[in-house]
């Protein structure tokens, strides 16, 4: 990877998004974050990002689900990965049958959930980029 990616969090707890950024940074990523969803979208309209690390649980429930399900219905932001970083099961037990993400709930690349370990986090940042270079370079 030449140029430094850029990358996006949208979760409203400060303290978990100033350690990922943290370690992201360390990575060499740029980094920007958002506290909300209305902030998040509108960032992610303004800029390029190439990977959206997202919180689920915000604001009156599960407004990252409503911000992931609006980005996927958006042609400019639908290609650009999304990586679910939340407690999601341990807020409200809700369980994804089968595999990582329950299709029916949202669509997104991969979720994990808090807390996460740095080095699994890059793990996961790199795979998706990787990922969305490989799928740029197919022919249509």
């Amino acid at each position: 990877m030449n140029a430094k990616k850029k990358l996006i969090i949208i979760d409203d707890d400060p303290d978990f998004v100033s350690g990922i950024k943290s370690v992201l940074e360390k990575a060499e990523y740029n980094v920007d974050a958002a506290y909300n969803p209305k902030d998040g979208f509108q960032a992610l309209q303004a800029g390029k990002y190439d990977l959206l690390l997202l919180d689920i649980m915000m604001g009156r429930g599960a407004e990252g689900v409503a911000l992931a399900r609006k980005i996927r219905k958006d042609p400019k932001l639908r290609e650009m990965p999304v990586l679910i970083i939340t407690g999601v099961r341990e807020q409200i037990a809700f369980l994804f049958p089968g595999q990582a993400v329950h299709p029916n709930f949202v669509d997104v690349d991969e979720l994990v959930e808090k807390p996460i370990e740095p080095k699994l986090l890059l793990e996961k940042v790199s795979a998706l980029l990787k990922a969305a270079e490989e799928k740029k370079l197919q022919p249509q």
